[in-house]
């Protein structure tokens, strides 16, 4: 579910401006988008009720950032984070896809260099110290 719309009380929107800090403080030039999902009926059957969904956009050409846009879905099971699943997107379309439920490797026909993913990994242990610290 967009983060916008997960912004109910001031612990989750405090929460969710700490996690685009998180990422923001590993990757300076993203941009945060709290509302990534379409809001059409098509759309609101896919989305997860219980995440909360952020992107982030890389704007211009830098070769050390293959993806033009990273997309988490922070999920969680009776208020607990539960995972992130996350997927890069470029020009082509999806490129990668992590999920920390699993193995916290890459999947797809581009993953991200050694140093992006090494930084993405390390803003997903900040996200689950953060849901971890109530």
């Amino acid at each position: 579910m967009n983060a916008t719309e997960k912004a109910n009380s001031i612990e989750v929107a405090t929460k969710i401006a700490a996690i685009a800090s998180l990422f923001k403080h590993q990757f300076p030039i993203a941009k945060a988008d709290l509302s990534p999902w379409a809001d059409d009926s098509c759309t609101r059957e896919l989305v997860d009720p219980d995440s909360i969904d952020i992107s982030f956009n890389f704007p211009g050409v830098n070769k050390n950032i293959t993806s033009r846009s990273v997309l988490l879905q922070i999920r969680f099971y009776e208020g607990k984070l539960i995972g992130i699943e996350s997927s890069g997107f470029g020009y082509q379309g999806k490129q990668w896809s992590l999920s920390t439920v699993e193995n916290w490797e890459f999947v797809g026909d581009f993953p991200p260099n050694e140093v992006f993913a090494n930084k993405l990994r390390r803003v997903y242990r900040d996200i689950f110290e953060l849901f971890q610290a109530n």
